[in-house]
């Protein structure tokens, strides 16, 4: 027995299985940089960072220092009472970086999910409203308002209701949903038709608080909502007084080749954004950015957390955007995000098992189909990845059919052209044929 198997042995003993998402049998022990080790010490480049939640890497050495000279001084004392120096330098570096107008104020948090929360929380305490509006295919988080807010998985409504009342979802203006023919600007129109139904015939508008979405979602697909249509929606949102907020927990922090993902889109401009992930590259922390008065509107104990903006964590996301600034990160991953999308444009024209490819940064989508129907085909992904893992790539897949491309932003050049000669390997193994069947679909 491997120690991958012997270790996941003793795990599976305790574990509760909504714990995990069933990828791979790895126990993962160390990483640098781009790679990544196993307990059997079996090498693999990441091609998941995470979930993007360390965008700087693997135990980044500026990263690393931070985290260990503050440990040194102060390991944790709990900011719902006393600041500390590098959470409120982290104050000051965050609320300069919001992509949103006016005066700036931030709250932290644990993780996404509770960022997430907050802005449910901000938005009816600034409003007065109950009703939030999310959308199909949105993850948003696990904690009960976000998965309530969420709309990616049945397993994240099943067995646990009632969830969060006074939250409606509307489709989000996939491109798997857009009709033959239709133009995009038809297309968007469609959707915003579909968006304004609930407003017209059930919703009030004066008693809806908030909008979220992802301008790019991540976990739904990948998938980046047309500039004509969010224009559409965040006018509705200023016309009656609706709050409007983006879920950057996934995409930003430089994921899709800007510094956010709202930044795709130049005529909106939020009132609140979450982010979380790789803000600590990693370690446990969150925030919510907002309008000043928006976020004034909420009093403590409103919106506290023991442990949110620890003196650690703060460290570290110090530290991190010293990165992402000082190795341009943004921009680095803008250029190789170009490189990434022709060689996967380039893949489809020679495997008619790839469908879209859907790249923005050095992150995306990837649609895997049946050659023929060209519908989705979860098991072919399933066997594309595992095969990817035999020759030493970490790659998954949402959607059943879709590989999910997001390596960490300082991977080196040469590393990425690694990975791209390996999923070249696997996708000729495909199909020639070469790889079992699995059982079952793995993963989402």
């Amino acid at each position: 027995m491997s120690q991958n198997q012997a270790l996941l042995h003793q795990e599976s003993q305790g574990l509760a299985p909504a714990s995990r998402i069933k990828f791979f049998n790895v126990v993962l022990k160390s990483g640098k940089g781009a790679i990544l080790t196993d307990a059997d010490n079996r090498d693999y480049i990441d091609l998941l960072s995470s979930a993007s939640s360390t965008n700087t890497g693997h135990a980044h050495p500026h990263v690393v220092h931070a985290i260990q000279e503050q440990a040194t001084r102060l390991i944790q004392y709990t900011p719902a009472y006393f600041a500390t120096e590098p959470e409120i330098e982290l104050v000051k570096r965050l609320t300069a970086l919001a992509p949103i107008a006016g005066p700036v104020k931030v709250a932290f948090g644990n993780s996404g999910s509770d960022a997430n929360d907050a802005i449910i929380k901000f938005a009816r305490a600034y409003t007065g409203r109950q009703n939030v509006v999310s959308f199909t295919g949105a993850y948003h988080g696990s904690t009960y308002g976000s998965i309530t807010t969420s709309a990616v998985s049945l397993n994240m409504a099943r067995k646990i209701g009632p969830l969060l009342p006074g939250v409606v979802k509307v489709p989000f203006p996939s491109h798997w949903d857009r009709l033959p023919n239709e133009t995009e600007a038809e297309f968007c129109d469609r959707m915003f038709a579909a968006f304004k139904q609930p407003f017209e015939t059930y919703l009030p508008a004066d008693e809806t608080a908030l909008v979220e979405i992802e301008a790019i979602q991540g976990d739904g697909g990948f998938c980046k909502a047309p500039a004509r249509y969010l224009d559409q929606v965040y006018t509705f949102c200023q016309e009656h007084g609706i709050l409007f907020a983006v879920d950057e927990v996934n995409q930003g922090l430089g994921r899709s080749g800007t510094m956010w993902s709202i930044d795709h889109f130049p005529n909106v401009h939020p009132d609140l954004i979450a982010v979380g992930k790789s803000i600590a590259s990693g370690l446990p922390l969150s925030a919510v950015l907002g309008r000043a008065e928006v976020m004034d509107a909420l009093a403590a104990p409103g919106n506290v957390y023991t442990t949110a903006g620890n003196p650690v964590t703060t460290a570290a996301a110090n530290a991190t955007l010293d990165v992402i600034n000082d190795e341009h990160l943004v921009e680095r991953s803008a250029r190789l995000g170009k490189t990434a999308r022709q060689f996967f444009l380039d893949l489809r024209k020679q495997y008619p098992f790839i469908g879209d490819v859907r790249i923005y940064g050095l992150n995306g989508g990837i649609d895997v189909v049946d050659p023929e129907t060209k519908q989705p085909d979860a098991i072919a992904a399933s066997m594309l990845i595992t095969r990817l893992l035999e020759l030493g790539v970490l790659m998954i897949t949402v959607r059943g059919n879709v590989l999910r491309f997001q390596p960490p932003l300082v991977i080196p050049e040469q590393t990425l052209q690694q990975a791209f000669q390996i999923i070249e390997t696997a996708c000729a193994d495909l199909q020639a044929g070469r790889i079992a069947k699995p059982d079952h679909q793995i993963g989402w």
